[in-house]
Formats: structure tokens, C-alpha cells, sequence
């Protein structure tokens, strides 16, 4: 079930890319989601722990849903006014669809996101980088 060889840390650009297509951002083959926004614990090709302590991605899930949001905001505010009801909910369904038909792309985008902080930051806490360090015998 999970593979003994080791994966080497992908580029940034790969890392990303392999959130985006719902795998895991270090060897691209494991499924992130079970089903629906349930994630798996680790990934089944490389045994990646994906979310380190629950509710490391909220900050990149927060900032992907906010910058939509923001595109709405300026519309109202340079011009766009919906003058009636219909105006009003096509306006609103044009800026809930997307976010909505997007969410496991940004969830796997931010668990990317996370993993790449993870590699970058180098704690030795993290499993990540405790093969890494060397080993101190008594």
C-alpha cells in the first residue's frame, strides 16, 4: 500500500500544480479527498502527512476565497449596481457559483501551499525533515 521508496521534494510550480489536480503535492499520483472536502490522513503512494495539525490551511482557504470576493467588491464599487431582484441574484450567483464549483481545486491548492510552507520553513519537529537530520547517539 505505501511505497518504501523516497520522494524527492518537487518545484514549487509542480508542488502547486498537483494541489490544483487534487493529488498529492509531493509525488502528484496519491488522492487528496476521500470523498466530498474529507481528506485523506497521508497520501498512498509516499505516506506524506498532508495536514500537519488540523486547520493549517485555513489561512490559503481564506485567502483563495477572499480574492473572488474582492473582484465583486470593486465591480459594486466602480459601476456595477444591480438594479432589481434578477440583476441582484445573477450577480450574486456569477460570484457563489465559482467559489462553490472551485472548492476542492482551492482546498488542494492549499494544502499544497501548506506543504511547500512546510519544506521551506525546515522544522525539525516535522516529519518532513526528521529523516534529514542526523541521528544523536548516546
Amino acid at each position: 500500500m505505501t511505497s518504501t521508496k523516497t520522494h524527492p521534494n518537487p518545484p514549487l510550480k509542480v508542488a502547486l500544480f498537483n494541489g490544483l489536480r487534487r493529488r498529492c503535492p509531493r509525488c502528484g499520483e496519491g488522492q487528496l479527498f476521500r470523498r466530498g472536502l474529507k481528506t485523506h490522513e497521508r497520501c498512498s503512494e509516499c505516506n506524506l502527512l498532508f495536514q500537519r495539525d488540523y486547520g493549517d490551511t485555513l489561512m490559503f482557504m481564506i485567502i483563495t476565497d477572499r480574492i473572488p470576493i474582492l473582484f465583486g467588491i470593486a465591480a459594486l464599487y466602480f459601476g456595477i449596481h444591480p438594479n432589481g431582484w434578477a440583476s441582484t441574484v445573477f450577480f450574486f450567483a456569477a460570484l457563489s457559483v465559482p467559489l462553490l464549483a472551485t472548492l476542492r481545486e482551492r482546498q488542494g491548492l492549499a494544502l499544497a501551499l501548506d506543504y511547500v510552507l512546510r519544506v521551506k520553513l525546515s522544522d525539525p519537529s516535522d516529519e518532513l525533515h526528521a529523516a534529514s537530520l542526523p541521528s544523536h547517539s548516546a
